[in-house]
């Protein structure tokens, strides 16, 4: 059974012949009647505190909980955002060497196509010097044909000039 401060205020006791001093008994009791109110006040109190303090701990712990949970997605995203970093940057490698292996590529063929234009011009001068070689041999044919021409005329001028100066004296 409980007893209430309210109990031992109202607590009456029988009276025998040799008891107790009533007005002793019953300043004792009022004073327990107080202590014990006093110390159900203070343990209701602590019951209240304890209540708090359990719910306080309940959301810090849920609070921990709601943290680690955020801590560990933090993670994962960071991991997850890490291989993204690392696939990209394998992909803009990626990219990188096919367009530098496009680019080696054409300059590869640029210069092969350089060599094959320097070629065609060697040939070129080499066929070009061949006609002017072929030209100035022609034209010096044509002058030496030209001075002996010309000599033949000289000689044939003198003859006529002899024959004319010879018939010119003979006359």
């Amino acid at each position: 059974m409980k007893i209430t401060p309210l109990d031992i205020q109202q607590k009456q006791f029988r009276i025998k012949f040799r008891g107790f001093d009533i007005l002793e008994v019953d300043n004792f009791l009022e004073q327990l009647a107080i202590s014990f109110r006093s110390l159900l006040q203070e343990n209701a109190g602590l019951h209240e505190e304890i209540k708090k303090l359990k719910i306080e701990t309940q959301r810090s712990k849920k609070r921990e909980k709601a943290f680690e949970q955020a801590m560990s997605n933090s993670q994962k995203a960071l991991e997850q955002m890490r291989e993204n970093a690392r696939k990209s940057a394998d992909l803009v490698v990626a990219g990188a060497e096919v367009v530098a292996e496009k680019m080696l590529t054409r300059t590869q063929n640029r210069l092969a196509q350089l060599h094959e234009d320097i070629a065609e011009l060697k040939r070129q001068r080499i066929q070009i010097e061949v006609q002017i070689r072929s030209i100035i041999e022609t034209h010096t044919k044509l002058l030496e044909i030209g001075k002996e021409d010309m000599k033949a005329m000289d000689e044939e001028d003198s003859k006529v000039k002899l024959l004319k100066k010879s018939e010119t004296t003979s006359l």
